[in-house]
């Protein structure tokens, strides 16, 4: 059962979200994980300041969340992001890490799915990210799926994405979505984009051009009770596509390479990363930044859609 009492104590938003949340301003999450563990420093915090700047510019208000001492913070001070930027000491945290961080007054770097859970608790309904998380090639065997989907299924929030991490099962991600009812709407596209490629190789439900219609379905959905959350399927730019052959070779050749090697869990997917950053000679990561400055970007504006909706729109 829900208790605001520990909410208040455990779920601080900075001083310029707060303002905005009052205010029925936009308000755009971000996740810290790709701070803490998805680039190198100071790499990682300088993208970090650039999908807020984006934000900013945009109109809205950026939120990125992290688990600091115990608490979730709902946007970071520049001494925070430093910190989430530069310790070792930062745990990855995901939905089933979060008891233990709170309790143990531990840092923690959100991923996908603890990035909702703050937004949800702190009131933000746009989170922009790089690519979702979903179902493991050989997850039939596994039984390895990322935790994303199930958040997505029951957390009333908007992930702007570049679709699912090309090392996943994309047709079994989708596959899991729909069960739970999440309804998968591409931003200008009919394909379900694949992070690297602007086409995965299956439809999504429903395609959107404008972010306006995007808002209107959120607020219908959640109006009506529907819980769980939205996936907004925002294609990398063209002109920051990976090839799609070298990435489908690189991508089955360093899956065997994990399975020889013995690596599971949640090590497999930092070490497939970082044989495609090889294989494509730092492209990869290149065109991870790009995609996810895009997703900020789409992000904000849609935010500011849904901040200025009649609210029987």
């Amino acid at each position: 059962m829900i208790d605001d009492r520990v909410i208040r104590d455990r779920v601080k938003a900075s001083p310029e979200v707060a303002a905005a949340l009052e205010e029925g301003r936009a308000v755009v999450a971000l996740e810290s994980t790709i701070i803490s563990h998805g680039m190198p420093y100071p790499e990682n915090v300088e993208s970090a300041r650039t999908c807020e700047r984006i934000i900013r510019e945009e109109g809205a208000t950026p939120a990125t969340i992290a688990i600091i001492g115990g608490v979730i913070r709902v946007g970071l001070s520049e001494e925070e992001l430093e910190h989430m930027g530069r310790s070792s000491e930062v745990r990855k945290a995901s939905r089933r890490d979060l008891p233990m961080l709170l309790a143990g007054g531990g840092d923690g770097a959100t991923t996908v799915a603890s990035t909702m859970i703050g937004a949800s608790l702190a009131g933000v309904r746009v989170f922009a990210t790089g690519g979702i998380g979903g179902v493991h090639r050989g997850a039939q065997q596994t039984f390895d799926i990322s935790a994303d989907l199930m958040e997505l299924a029951r957390t009333p929030v908007a992930v702007v994405c570049a679709g699912a991490k090309s090392i996943l099962d994309i047709g079994l991600t989708l596959e899991v979505l729909e069960t739970h009812g999440v309804p998968v709407i591409g931003f200008g596209t009919d394909a379900f984009p694949a992070f690297y490629v602007r086409d995965g190789g299956f439809p999504v439900d429903e395609r959107a051009d404008d972010v306006r219609d995007i808002a209107r379905i959120m607020r219908l959905k959640w109006s009506l009770g529907i819980s769980g959350g939205i996936v907004v399927a925002n294609p990398i730019p063209r002109e920051h596509e990976l090839d799609p052959a070298l990435i489908s070779r690189s991508i089955e050749e360093a899956v065997l390479a994990a399975e020889s090697g013995g690596v599971r869990g949640k090590e497999i997917t930092p070490f497939i990363l970082a044989r495609l950053n090889e294989a494509t000679q730092g492209r990869s990561l290149a065109a991870n930044k790009q995609l996810v400055y895009n997703n900020a970007r789409v992000a904000a504006r849609l935010a500011v859609a849904y901040a200025g909706l009649d609210p029987y729109q």
